[in-house]
């Protein structure tokens, strides 16, 4: 693991007296040895105290001690570049809620005490960089080839988010937790309402922006007992679909084998953190209405298994949900949207169901709509996957129209009604809207047509009545 350390941080391990008995700790092992990319590493220090440790540091950059409750401290070594370090501590859970813990730093503390307080064996892991050795007390290594999760101790039950960090975790490492740890998270279900709402988010977010197998994070929260916490979730299993149209079975099935989809997108992958947030919280949220929608009903002398206004009704589902997860307002408003909309692809792509279709989706776009679509579409093997055809004549109508990554703008303003003599006032806004709604219906395409449409429409200028 030394040949991935940065120049500056490996020199300082090295030559630092304080730094003796220092190891990388967690999530940068645990990706080393995943051969994945280590984007952070933390630094636990033994053997000597708080003060002695600053000292240390200061040697090397600017020491900021913003942590020293916690026993960390944060080395800047150049812009842009900075490192945790910490004590070695003990945690003892004193009263509910994140901050109900008692802290303990103790220099001595031998590095197996030290990992047991870690939520997960593949996180207990220590790389000690002058030795060149691994430590793996609790089996992380063998956890990790085996992809099981696995809580390190007893202690685990102290801080109820670990569950949630075993959704995300399962999900980006395409782990399946261990029974043992599962019926630990069933123990501790009940305590979910310690969580801050802005910790349980950012579990979800890592799950939905990182994971490679989102079906195996909400595999675990199933099988933990935590899938109750969120009810749109907890009422997709069961729930039938019709077998001629959807083969795999019920829609909870559907759903993770939609996201699991998703995510194999290339354009999903290459995609910045937000996109990658509102495609995976669409799909998981596309079908939450369809327990309250399906029913059977005979069609064509058969009975069916129908969902009629699903897409529709699972809009304010999919927002309640996000707010309980305290997702920012413009997260919302791009998911939404894509769920009322997901079945757009079954009407025919019109210049004028394009314009509109659009401007109902901002600030999400067509193009965004038809990775949701495909998604859709592949979650229901042994049906073919990929794009289907509706969406793929929808994209292409949409690049034609130069709508496939942005809503309609409208070419009439009220800069043409001053030009005209009119004074800005509140008789703009109706004018203003006919136009507009005359350009979505195909009445003009550009700045010429909407001239010679307010000519039609408004064909005088103030005090100049024909």
């Amino acid at each position: 693991m030394n040949d991935l350390l940065p120049t500056r941080l490996s020199t300082l391990l090295g030559r630092t007296p304080e730094l003796a008995e220092a190891y990388l700790v967690g999530g940068c092992v645990r990706d080393w040895l995943l051969k994945t990319p280590v984007k952070d590493f933390d630094i636990e220090v033994f053997g000597v105290t708080y003060d002695q440790l600053v000292q240390g540091l200061n040697r090397w950059g600017r020491v900021d001690v913003v942590g020293r409750s916690f026993g960390v401290i944060k080395l800047t070594v150049a812009p842009g570049e900075t490192y945790d370090f910490a004590l070695p501590r003990r945690d003892s859970k004193v009263a509910p809620g994140h901050q109900g813990f008692r802290v303990e730093f103790d220099p001595h503390l031998d590095p197996r005490a030290a990992a047991a307080r870690r939520d997960f064996t593949i996180n207990a892991l220590m790389w000690s960089p002058r030795r060149q050795e691994l430590l793996d007390f609790y089996g992380g290594q063998q956890d990790l080839q085996s992809r099981v999760l696995r809580h390190t101790s007893p202690a685990f039950a102290e801080d109820p988010l670990r569950v949630l960090r075993g959704l995300q975790f399962a999900g980006r490492f395409q782990l399946t937790a261990a029974a043992d740890t599962l019926a630990l998270c069933r123990s501790i279900a009940g305590t979910y309402s310690e969580l801050a709402g802005e910790r349980v988010r950012e579990e979800w977010f890592k799950w939905a922006a990182q994971s490679v197998q989102p079906s195996a994070g909400l595999r675990f929260l199933q099988d933990s007992g935590w899938l109750i916490h969120y009810p749109e979730l907890a009422a997709l299993p069961g729930v039938p679909q019709d077998p001629e149209w959807h083969p795999e079975g019920d829609v909870w099935t559907h759903t993770l084998l939609c996201l699991d989809a998703l995510v194999a997108l290339p354009k999903w992958r290459q995609a910045d953190r937000e996109t990658r947030l509102a495609l995976t919280f669409a799909t998981l949220a596309h079908d939450f209405a369809k327990p309250a929608c399906t029913r059977r009903e005979e069609r064509d002398g058969r009975e069916r298994v129908i969902s009629p206004g699903h897409e529709a009704a699972g809009g304010p589902l999919a927002e309640a949900f996000l707010q309980r997860l305290h997702a920012s307002t413009g997260l919302v408003a791009r998911v939404v949207p894509l769920v009322v909309n997901h079945l757009a692809h079954l009407q025919e792509p019109t210049p004028r169901a394009i314009r509109r279709l659009a401007l109902r989706l901002a600030p999400a776009t067509i193009e965004e709509l038809t990775w949701l679509m495909t998604a859709d579409a592949s979650g229901r093997p042994p049906k073919p996957a990929g794009e289907p055809p509706g969406a793929t004549r929808l994209r292409v109508a949409a690049q034609d129209l130069a709508l496939v990554t942005a809503a309609p703008k409208p070419l009439l303003l009220g800069r043409h009604l001053v030009q005209r003599g009119f004074a800005p006032g509140r008789q703009f806004g109706p004018i203003l809207t006919a136009a507009f709604e005359a350009q979505l219906d195909g009445q003009f395409i550009n700045e010429a047509g909407a001239e010679a449409w307010l000519d039609r429409n408004l064909p005088f200028t103030p005090g100049h009545h024909p």
